[in-house]
C-alpha cells in the first residue's frame, strides 16, 4: 500500500515531504521479490568490486567510519534514489538521523522547497545509544518491564501456555494427518508462532511480508482450490485486508 500511495503521489505531483525512517530492521526476514531485487543489486559483482577496492584504500588512512557513510549514501543513490525518482519523488539522502546539526538543516530546507513530491531518506539503527537494544532490536521491538542497567525483561511466570503456542503446535499436528492444511503469516511467523508449523511443513508455510492484504485473499484462493488455509494475522494488522 506505501507503493501505491507513492505511485499516486508522483503521478499527482502534490507538494508533499516524505520521511522514510530507513533502520535496517525486520522482526522476521525480509521476503518478496522486491526484497530479492534490492538485495541482488547489493550483492552484484560490480558493487562488490567496488567495495572491496574502497575498504583498502581507506583501512591504512583510518577513514572506515567516513568511509562507511559514503557506501551508505552511494548505496542509496544507486538503488533508493532511483526507485523513488522513477515514482516521480526528489530524492534527498541517505541522512544519518542521529545527527541533528545534519539532519535539522536538512529538514528545514526541504520544507522551504516548493516542489514536490519529496521523499527523505534518513537511515538510523533501532536502539541507538542503549547497548542491549543494540544487540537484540527485535526483542526489544514491545517491551515488559525490564532492568535499564542490564537490560533484561521481567515477564511473570505465565499460568497457562500462551494462545499462539497452543495454536501453532496444534495447527502442526493436524496438518501431520491431513495435507491439505496450510499456515499464512503476514511478518510475523514468531508472534503467531507459525514458525512452529513452518519448521515441520516449510512447504505449506505461507509468508506474504506486511501485506495482510495480500495474505486473505492468497488465503481465498488457497481455500477456492481445496487448501486449508489458516491465516493468521493480529487483529489490529487484519483492518489492512478487511475491504
Amino acid at each position: 500500500m506505501a507503493y501505491e500511495a507513492m505511485n499516486n503521489a508522483g503521478a499527482d505531483k502534490s507538494r508533499l515531504i516524505v520521511i522514510l525512517n530507513d533502520n535496517d530492521m525486520s522482526i522476521a526476514p525480509p521476503v518478496g521479490a522486491m526484497s530479492n531485487h534490492l538485495s541482488q543489486l547489493v550483492s552484484s559483482r560490480p558493487y562488490r568490486g567496488l567495495r572491496r577496492i574502497a575498504k583498502k584504500v581507506v583501512a591504512p588512512m583510518g577513514l572506515e567510519s567516513p568511509a562507511r557513510r559514503a557506501e551508505e549514501f552511494l548505496r542509496g543513490f544507486a538503488m533508493g534514489g532511483t526507485l523513488f525518482e522513477e515514482l516521480g519523488f526528489y530524492y534527498v539522502g541517505p541522512v544519518d538521523g542521529h545527527d541533528l546539526d545534519v539532519l535539522i538543516p536538512i529538514l528545514e530546507n526541504v520544507k522551504a522547497m516548493r516542489d514536490g513530491p519529496i521523499l527523505i531518506h534518513v537511515v538510523t539503527q533501532k536502539g541507538k545509544g542503549y547497548a542491549p537494544a543494540e544487540n537484540s532490536a527485535d526483542k526489544y521491538h514491545g517491551v515488559s518491564k525490564f532492568s535499564v542497567i542490564t537490560g533484561e525483561q521481567s515477564k511473570p511466570k505465565p499460568k497457562a501456555p500462551a494462545y499462539q503456542k497452543v495454536f501453532g503446535q496444534t495447527l502442526t499436528q493436524l496438518a501431520e494427518k491431513d495435507d491439505r492444511i496450510c499456515a499464512i503469516t503476514a511478518a510475523m511467523p514468531s508472534g503467531t508462532s507459525t514458525d512452529i508449523f513452518a519448521a515441520k511443513f516449510p512447504d505449506r508455510h505461507f509468508d506474504v511480508g506486511i501485506a495482510e492484504q495480500h495474505g486473505v485473499t492468497f488465503a481465498a484462493g488457497l481455500a477456492a482450490d481445496g487448501m486449508k488455509p489458516f491465516c493468521a494475522i493480529y487483529s489490529t494488522f487484519l483492518q489492512r485486508g478487511y475491504d
